[in-house]
């Protein structure tokens, strides 16, 4: 009897199917560090809307966790206090860049809710990282959910793990995308994701950071 072998795609959702957690998984306080960095600083919030180049009135709804604000806002963040995006996301430090590893267990991972997406950030505890790695649950069904589409520095790819989503990106027709498909854009180019599915669909997203 031949032996059945494992697909790429199988082995890859296999990896991060979400485990039965015992505890909850960390959330990102976004809020907190961005008030203690600009404090630090001795900054209003209409010094780090001068920063930023977003309003004193976002700034002020994140700090106080009545937003959660999306990728590119945290981008927009970490620019305007000149600092790298994963320290925002970092709990702990860790070793030097030639002798790091973070191990990713099943259902780990640190949570930045939105709206329309919810992330778990992989490799949290990693500062300084040349990418930012996302299991990123698409809770959009409509365009209409979006404010504003996503645009930031950069390079990224989404990987499609369960479910079908519909990807659009200016200058190109909406892309429709199953378990196994992958889209890889720069990411100055206006984009948003919705699911298409009954349930909501998850998505491995990587971002150079």
């Amino acid at each position: 009897m031949s032996e059945l072998k494992a697909s790429p795609t199988d082995i890859l959702q296999s990896a991060v199917r979400p485990a039965k957690e015992s505890q909850p998984r960390p959330s990102i306080q976004l809020g907190k560090k961005i008030r203690e960095l600009r404090r630090s600083k001795g900054w209003t919030l209409e010094d780090v809307a001068a920063a930023t180049g977003l309003a004193a009135s976002t700034l002020s709804k994140i700090e106080n966790d009545r937003m959660s604000p999306t990728f590119d806002v945290v981008q927009k963040v970490a620019h305007g206090f000149s600092i790298d995006i994963t320290d925002l996301f970092a709990s702990t430090a860790t070793t030097p860049p030639q002798a790091r590893r973070s191990v990713v267990r099943q259902g780990q991972g640190r949570l930045l809710d939105a709206q329309v997406y919810s992330h778990q950030l992989l490799a949290a505890e990693l500062k300084r990282k040349q990418i930012l790695p996302f299991l990123t649950t698409v809770k959009a069904r409509s365009i209409d959910e979006f404010k504003e589409w996503g645009s930031h520095d950069g390079e990224e790819f989404m990987f499609v793990l369960e479910g079908s989503v519909r990807f659009y990106t200016e200058h190109y027709e909406p892309a429709e995308l199953e378990a196994g498909d992958g889209v890889y854009i720069d990411s100055a180019m206006r984009h948003a994701c919705i699911s298409t599915s009954k349930k909501d669909a998850r998505v491995l997203w990587i971002n150079t950071g």
